[in-house]
C-alpha cells in the first residue's frame, strides 16, 4: 500500500515544505488538483449536495505543473501526480510539453492523473469543447504517450513532428473518474484509476468490481495496474492491509483533515505547522507499521 498526500487547498506558499515533509515521512505521491478560475459557476459541483463547490474565490489553485516542478527541485524521491489534471480543456501540444517538462526535470517522478473535468466555464475560457472533452481524451492519450517517447507523430494533417525534451522512461497515465465512461477509459488507455471521491468501503467495493469487469473486457486484468482509491475508512494498518489484499495499491491521506483538538489548540487551523504535526503523526502510526 502506497500513500498518495491529498495536498489540494493548501495556500500556495507551503507546497515546497508540504513535499519536503512527505518525503520524509514516507508518502509515495504527493498529489494537488486543478483548476483554472473561480467564479459563479452555472456547472453544478457533482461532489457536493448543492451542487456548489466546497471553496471560495481565497483557495488557491496554484498551476500543477509549475508547482510540481518546483517541489520536484527539493525532493529527490517523492513523486507527483495531479488528481486530477483536465487535459481536454486544453491543447493537444501544450498538455504534451508541460508533462513532458515536469516529467525530465523531476527524473521520472510524474504520473499524469488525468480526467474531463466538469466545468463547462473552464472549457468555454480556454476554447475547448465541452461536450466532446470525454471522446477527445480518449484520442489525445496514445498521442500524448507517442510524444512523449520523442518520436516524430503525424497529428491532424500537420507535417511530421516530435517534442524535446522527453522523459526516459514511459510517463504513467492514471485516470480518474467512477462513472461508467471513465472506468472504460482507465481499463482501456491507462496504467491505473485513481478515484475522485471518498469511498465508503461498499461504495468501493461496487467501483472496484466495475473497473475489474472493464479490464476483463478490454483484456486486461489489474497484475501491475493501479488502483488508487481514497477511503471513508479508520486510518489505521490493519485496515489498509485488508485493502491492500483487495489489489488496492495506493490510497489518499490528508492527515490535518482528522487533526484532534489539541493539535488545533496548539498548531492552528490550517497551518502549515498543524500539517506537517499530523503528516508525522499518521507516518508514525499507519505508513511505519506496513
Amino acid at each position: 500500500m502506497r500513500f498518495w498526500l491529498g495536498a489540494s487547498f493548501s495556500d500556495t506558499g507551503q507546497y515546497l515544505e508540504l513535499a519536503r515533509a512527505a518525503e520524509r515521512c514516507g508518502f509515495d505521491t504527493l498529489t494537488l488538483s486543478d483548476h483554472l478560475f473561480y467564479a459563479d459557476f452555472a456547472s453544478p459541483y457533482p461532489y457536493s449536495r448543492s451542487g456548489r463547490p466546497r471553496w471560495d474565490a481565497d483557495t488557491h489553485w496554484p498551476d500543477v505543473w509549475v508547482t510540481i516542478g518546483a517541489m520536484a527541485a527539493v525532493t529527490s524521491t517523492l513523486r507527483f501526480a495531479p488528481n486530477v489534471y483536465i487535459a481536454p480543456a486544453r491543447d493537444l501540444f501544450t498538455v504534451a510539453k508541460q508533462v513532458s517538462t515536469a516529467a525530465v526535470l523531476s527524473g521520472g517522478r510524474v504520473s499524469f492523473g488525468v480526467g474531463v473535468g466538469w466545468c463547462k466555464e473552464e472549457f468555454l475560457a480556454t476554447g475547448q469543447d465541452f461536450h466532446t472533452r470525454g471522446r477527445r481524451l480518449d484520442a489525445m492519450i496514445p498521442v500524448l504517450r507517442e510524444l512523449w517517447t520523442g518520436r516524430a507523430v503525424t497529428v491532424d494533417g500537420l507535417p511530421e513532428l516530435s517534442i524535446a525534451p522527453v522523459p526516459d522512461r514511459p510517463v504513467p497515465v492514471i485516470v480518474g473518474g467512477d462513472s461508467e465512461a471513465a472506468l472504460r477509459r482507465a481499463a482501456r488507455l491507462g496504467d491505473g484509476w485513481i478515484g475522485n471521491r471518498v469511498y465508503t468501503e461498499e461504495q468501493f467495493e461496487s467501483v472496484l468490481a466495475d473497473l475489474r469487469a472493464s479490464l476483463r473486457e478490454h483484456g486486461r486484468d489489474d497484475d501491475g495496474f493501479e488502483i488508487v482509491a481514497p477511503l471513508a475508512v479508520a486510518p489505521d494498518a490493519a485496515t489498509y492491509r485488508r485493502f491492500a489484499a483487495k489489489g488496492v495499491t495506493g490510497t489518499m491521506a490528508a492527515p490535518w483533515w482528522l487533526a484532534t483538538p489539541e493539535e488545533k489548540a496548539r498548531h492552528g487551523e490550517g497551518t502549515l505547522e498543524l500539517k506537517i504535526a499530523t503528516m508525522e503523526r499518521f507516518a508514525e502510526e499507519v505508513i511505519a507499521k506496513l
